[in-house]
C-alpha cells in the first residue's frame, strides 16, 4: 500500500503567512469600520463603509473561498452574482434619486 497523498484539487495551498496577513487585514478593516461609526462623516459614512465591506468581500472570496484559484463554473457564479447585485443597486438608486421628480397632489 502506498502512503503518498494525491492532490485531486490541483489548487495551491495557501501559506500560513498569507492566511495570517489576510486575517489581520480583515480585522483592521473591521476596526476601521467600527471606528468610522463614531465619526461624523455625514453622507460619506455609508459610502466608506460600503467600500470597506467590498474590500472585505473580495479578500474573503479570493483567499478563503479560493475563487482566485478556480476556473469555470465558480467564477461564472461569482460574475453572475455581481451582475445581479449591480442590477439591484441600479434599480434602488433609480428609485431613490428620482422620487421628487414627479409632483404628486397632496405632497
Amino acid at each position: 500500500m502506498t502512503t503518498e497523498r494525491r492532490d485531486l484539487t490541483r489548487e495551491p495551498a495557501i501559506s500560513p503567512r498569507t492566511s495570517l496577513i489576510v486575517c489581520l487585514t480583515l480585522l483592521v478593516l473591521a476596526g476601521i469600520s467600527i471606528g468610522l461609526a463614531h465619526l461624523g462623516l455625514g453622507g460619506w459614512k455609508a459610502l466608506v463603509n460600503l467600500l470597506i465591506a467590498a474590500a472585505q468581500g473580495v479578500l474573503i472570496g479570493a483567499f478563503y473561498m479560493r475563487i482566485r484559484y478556480t476556473s469555470g463554473m465558480p467564477r461564472l457564479v461569482v460574475a453572475a452574482a455581481l451582475v445581479w447585485f449591480a442590477i439591484l443597486m441600479v434599480g434602488t438608486l433609480d428609485d431613490v434619486l428620482t422620487r421628487g421628480w414627479l409632483p404628486l397632489p397632496g405632497k
